[in-house]
């Protein structure tokens, strides 16, 4: 199972577009706290609808703590960030589970996000504009998602 990691996401409807996405897609969603808003909160169900009690979603405390998890899971990390070199279309789809965390949308990737990932980090390709920092949360999540799901010949999906 592929699993979506979103560290400290602040925006409730970023994370229930995403949410939706896991469902229709069979990702595991993973939410590190701090989260900038309540899982309750009527703006988190609403972008994703009637999907979210279907997700499978895993809250953890700290980043430590998701981390434990991902070694106990004897998974990957991968990480996207702006600042890696290597496209997300080189992300490693064969083996055991494959965590693939984004930053904050107001910070992005934190140093410690850095370390965990270390080579093991990637971007989405796009032109330099000094207006734009990056792409919108849930729109890199989806584009990542599906190229890995592809990779995989949309095994589960099909």
């Amino acid at each position: 199972m592929l699993n979506v990691v979103l560290f400290e996401p602040r925006i409730p409807q970023n994370t229930g577009n995403i949410g939706r996405l896991c469902v229709l897609t069979g990702c595991r969603l993973h939410l590190i706290e701090p989260l900038g808003f309540s899982l309750d909160a009527r703006h988190l169900r609403r972008a994703g609808l009637d999907y979210w009690e279907h997700l499978p979603l895993r809250v953890h405390g700290t980043l430590a703590e998701f981390l434990e998890y991902v070694n106990f899971q004897k998974g990957t990390l991968c990480g996207i960030t702006t600042k890696a070199r290597r496209p997300y279309t080189q992300i490693p789809v064969d083996g055991g589970p494959l965590f693939v965390i984004f930053g904050r949308e107001d910070t992005g990737m934190t140093e410690a996000l850095h370390g965990a990932c270390g080579e093991k980090r990637y971007r989405l390709p796009m032109r330099e504009c000094s207006s734009c920092r990056s792409m919108n949360l849930s729109s890199s999540v989806a584009v990542v998602v599906y190229d890995i799901l592809r990779r995989q010949g949309f095994s589960e999906l099909l």
